[in-house]
């Protein structure tokens, strides 16, 4: 099963997963984004705030 996840060491924080899908991504206390919600996550706007990411820090995962 595959999952979201924002590598943070290239997270920049300039917002725009959060602003393309505020339904899977949100600012952490550090202002950089995190993962909200796993759930149909090969959904249009999934899709597009990944492929939105300046620094590709979303990525799947295989969840073990």
């Amino acid at each position: 099963m595959k999952k979201l996840e924002v590598n943070k060491e290239l997270c920049i924080g300039c917002g725009a997963c959060v602003a393309i899908d505020s339904n899977h991504f949100d600012f952490d206390e550090d202002g950089l984004s995190e993962v909200i919600n796993n759930e149909d996550i090969e959904s249009e706007e999934c899709l597009n705030a990944m492929s939105s990411c300046p620094t590709n820090a979303i990525s799947y995962q295989e969840e073990n």
